[in-house]
């Protein structure tokens, strides 16, 4: 399977001109002893660092890209944040020129920022498809312990050999699971935000995002066989949503409440204990039901009444994140990006919002899709208390400073 992405280029009906920085991924059995080949092809060549960790090293032995430098970091304690991007910056030699990053989504994080911070380019290799990022601009970064969104740069191309994937362990397939049924909520997010605010929308993005989510949804049940073609479908979804935040210039197609409820489980506020083991799409998977239970809900209430929003107060921040964080969580919040919702607008426009929802396929439906499969569901399978589920509706959409239902749900 090949991905032109740019056939994707050009001025859109939207009304903006996309820019794509991928200019080639495939998805293919046995395509990774090709990725030099590949990069001889789209002009990518000098001093070429190849980056691993120990597990990812060992799964893709014996064809290894070509490279004048290898870096193996060891997958202990290894995360996203700036002591992992301190730990490659301090291996890379000084005259790297292509970076190479082989493993899944903590590796290409790592590696995107490190080679936006050289100022070089660098080439994705999937070993599992775990995560929607590996075509993204921006790299998912826990940065002083808060989630952060930083700027990066998308791979050149994509190599994504099937053959490593589906020998992957299978819970990182359904993470990447967890992670694309995420779009369901994030695209009527965003269409929300268009109602309400008139915020920029680009229905060839969204179309492209729900086209890719529904094929994931369609052949799950094939991953547990290690089916080919299930696994196929899966990183196709993966990077399609990664090429539309290229688009998008930002992760609006892609992050919604769900993502904030998972990116709150992962900063841990002191004040209410969480913690989590679990694979970041693991926890996506599980907000994106307690957001679309949530979401579903609203719509069969009767005499809803709305009022003004208001903004997260300083005593409340504090309460939930400590002395620690609370700072950055204050400034994250600057110019609320619900300021502005009024009442009025809210119950003009209820009813549009509510058949937004409505799109969206049935809880019940999903939760069977999620057990059938043996995907992680509910709070208490990531390991956090049930107890804590209407802290998390709450409190999440202060780690984003983004117009979500979650953050309007304070207007009703």
């Amino acid at each position: 399977m090949i991905i032109e992405s740019l056939k994707y280029n050009g001025l859109c009906s939207c009304g903006r001109e996309h820019k794509m920085e991928t200019v080639f991924s495939v998805i293919e059995s046995g395509c990774l002893k090709n990725v030099n080949d590949y990069m001889q092809k789209y002009n990518l060549g000098g001093y070429t660092v190849a980056v691993y960790d120990k597990n990812t090293y060992k799964a893709t032995e014996g064809i290894h890209p070509k490279a004048d430098f290898e870096v193996v970091l060891s997958p202990e304690n290894l995360h996203a944040d700036e002591h992992g991007v301190e730990l490659l910056l301090k291996q890379l030699p000084q005259n790297a020129e292509v970076l190479i990053a082989v493993g899944s989504g903590t590796i290409h994080d790592i590696v995107r920022y490190c080679a936006y911070k050289r100022n070089i380019d660098f080439v994705s290799c999937p070993t599992a498809a775990s995560v929607d990022g590996f075509c993204s601009s921006v790299a998912a970064m826990t940065w002083k312990g808060c989630k952060k969104t930083l700027t990066a740069v998308a791979p050149k191309i994509v190599v994504a050999d099937t053959d490593i994937i589906k020998k992957a362990p299978v819970h990182l397939a359904k993470s990447g699971f967890g992670d694309m049924v995420g779009k369901y909520v994030a695209l009527t997010e965003w269409k929300i935000g268009n109602i309400l605010t008139g915020e920029f929308y680009c229905e060839r993005i969204a179309y492209m995002t729900l086209q890719a989510t529904q094929k994931v949804v369609e052949s799950v049940g094939g991953i547990l066989k290690g089916d080919e073609s299930a696994f196929e479908n899966l990183m196709y979804g993966l990077l399609l949503s990664g090429l539309a935040m290229q688009m998008m210039g930002n992760s609006r197609p892609a992050s919604g409440a769900e993502h904030h409820i998972s990116h709150f489980i992962e900063m841990e506020p002191e004040k209410l204990g969480l913690h989590s083991d679990a694979l970041h799409g693991e926890k996506v998977g599980v907000g994106t039901l307690l957001a679309i239970r949530e979401y579903q809900r609203l719509t069969h209430l009767n005499n809803i009444s709305f009022k003004d929003y208001k903004e997260f107060g300083k005593e409340e921040i504090l309460r939930v994140f400590g002395e620690e964080k609370s700072n950055e969580i204050l400034e994250e919040n600057k110019n609320d990006a619900a300021t502005n919702i009024k009442a009025e607008n809210l119950k003009n426009n209820w009813e549009k919002i509510c058949i937004e929802i409505n799109k969206i396929p049935d809880i019940a439906y999903l939760k069977d899709l999620y057990l059938k499969q043996g995907i992680k569901s509910e709070l208490n399978d990531i390991g956090v208390s049930k107890e804590t589920e209407q802290e998390l509706l709450s409190s999440s959409p202060m780690v984003r400073n983004r117009l979500t239902l979650m953050r309007l749900r304070k207007c009703l």
